[in-house]
C-alpha cells in the first residue's frame, strides 16, 4: 500500500443528516471513500475523529478514540499479520503497525536467503513485546529479546480500550490480583489494550474474561475492586 498523506482530522458525529459547515474535508478529487469517511460531491468527508490516510486511490479515516500510541519501552501484545524477507508486520491495536525485526528472533546469524520466517512466527501468532523505537514519523520497532517476551502459547485474546488498562491493572496490582486470585486464570495485559487469558478450568476462564469485560464497563464506578469481588464470589483484596 503506498502511502500518499497522514493528517490528523478533526471530525464530527453523524446524528442527523450532517451538512458541510458541520463536517472535515479530508481530501477533494477521484478518490474511494473507504472506512470513517463519506463522499459528498467531489469531497471525502470524516465521519470521525481520527487520522487520515490518503493512498493509491482509496481515503480512510483511522479512530483516535481508543487507540494506542506507541511509547518506548511500552509492554504490547501483538497480533502478526505479515511479513516480508526481513520482518514480520504486528497489529498492536493502533494506527501504527509494529515492525519486529527478524534478526530479532533469529539473531545476528539470520540469512534472508536460508531463514523462513513462518517458522518462527506464522498469521495470527501472538506475541509478547516491548516498543524498542518509536518516533511517531513512522511504524515503530518491536524487540522481543527481553525476558519473558515472546510468542504466547495458549490463551483467549480479549481487546479493552487502552485508557482502561491502568484500571485493569488497580492500583499496586489490586484489581487483576483479585480476578486471577478468584479465577485461577494467568492475564497478561498489554498497554495497548490488548489482554491475553489463559486456564486450565474452563469456569475460570470465562469468569476471568467477564470480569474483564465488567472493568472496562464499569471503569467509571465507584468501589469497582468490591463489585468484582461479589461478582466473582472472592473475598480477596
Amino acid at each position: 500500500m503506498k502511502l500518499l498523506a497522514t493528517q490528523l482530522v478533526a471530525v464530527y458525529f453523524r446524528l442527523t443528516k450532517l451538512t458541510d459547515a458541520r463536517q472535515s474535508r479530508v481530501v477533494a478529487g477521484p478518490y474511494r471513500a473507504e472506512e470513517n469517511v463519506q463522499l459528498h460531491g467531489d469531497k471525502i468527508i470524516a465521519t470521525t475523529v481520527g487520522i487520515s490516510e490518503i493512498y493509491d486511490s482509496g481515503v480512510r479515516v483511522i479512530p483516535l478514540t481508543g487507540m494506542y500510541i506507541p511509547r518506548i519501552d511500552d509492554f504490547v501484545i501483538g497480533i502478526v499479520k505479515s511479513h516480508t524477507s526481513l520482518s514480520w508486520e504486528l497489529d498492536i491495536n493502533s494506527c501504527y503497525a509494529g515492525i519486529l525485526p527478524a534478526q530479532d528472533v533469529f539473531g545476528r546469524d539470520f540469512n534472508p536467503k536460508v531463514d523462513d520466517l513462518t517458522s518462527r512466527l506464522k498469521t495470527g501468532d501472538l506475541i509478547a513485546a516491548r516498543i524498542a523505537n518509536s518516533d511517531r514519523s513512522r511504524d515503530p520497532l518491536i524487540t522481543i529479546s527481553d525476558r519473558d517476551l515472546g510468542k504466547i502459547e495458549e490463551g483467549e485474546l480479549l481487546k479493552i480500550s487502552p485508557s482502561k488498562v491502568p484500571r485493569l491493572i488497580g492500583k499496586r496490582g489490586s484489581m487483576i490480583q483479585t480476578i486471577e486470585s478468584a479465577t485461577k486464570a494467568i492475564i497478561t495485559i498489554g498497554q495497548n489494550g490488548f489482554v491475553v487469558v489463559s486456564s486450565e478450568e474452563p469456569e475460570g476462564l470465562l469468569k476471568a474474561m467477564e470480569a474483564i469485560k465488567m472493568v472496562e464497563e464499569q471503569a467509571h464506578v465507584p468501589n469497582l475492586t468490591e463489585r468484582i469481588q461479589q461478582m466473582l464470589g472472592s473475598n480477596s483484596e
